[in-house]
């Protein structure tokens, strides 16, 4: 399991810092870590997780075609305040329907917070195949929370990832914030 965790790691490290540069080569990269911590996730029986990850492997997917048919015509948006009172609303809805099925039907770990952080990166992931700047807002908040759950199931270079992750998060937030104000 330690090879797949560090493999899957590295597959991260590349998505996240390729994506923080706009770069289209960051999707093989989400589709091929994607791939490895879902093996990974069911066996720490996190299976929201794993389920995510399944998400993320279609949407590394979606993203590459998207970019790909854009290419530079694919600017970074804000999204109105509407929209995340939607996403807030539902999204926590969501997570505590998925909660309460896995902890009546599995031997789920954790089933509230592994929920709420999967339904939230789902929401996340979506914002960023369209770049949406505050993908990296909700990305820094999932981040934090997630590095508590993974310690939590002893996966600690998973952990140390979301760590990176949460600092990368800012330097996302800082770096698609300066191409928006480019933009204007």
């Amino acid at each position: 399991m330690l090879i797949v965790e560090i493999a899957a790691t590295l597959c991260g490290l590349a998505y996240i810092v390729l994506l923080i540069r706009q770069r289209i080569a960051c999707w093989p990269f989400a589709i091929a870590g994607a791939c490895l911590s879902i093996y990974l996730f069911f066996h720490a029986k996190l299976y929201s997780e794993a389920g995510l990850y399944l998400f993320y492997v279609g949407a590394g997917i979606w993203g590459w075609m998207r970019w790909s048919r854009r290419g530079d015509d694919n600017p970074v948006i804000v999204l109105p305040i509407w929209m995340h009172a939607i996403f807030i609303f539902a999204g926590t809805a969501l997570a505590f329907a998925a909660a309460w099925t896995l902890h009546q039907t599995t031997d789920a770990a954790r089933p509230y917070i592994d929920a709420l952080t999967t339904v939230f990166s789902l929401i996340a992931t979506y914002m960023e195949v369209t770049k949406a700047l505050e993908a990296w807002i909700y990305w820094l908040a999932i981040n934090l929370v997630s590095i508590w759950l993974y310690q939590d199931r002893e996966l600690d270079i998973y952990a140390g990832l979301i760590a990176v992750y949460a600092v990368l998060s800012a330097w996302g937030l800082y770096s698609w914030w300066g191409a928006y104000r480019g933009q204007r």
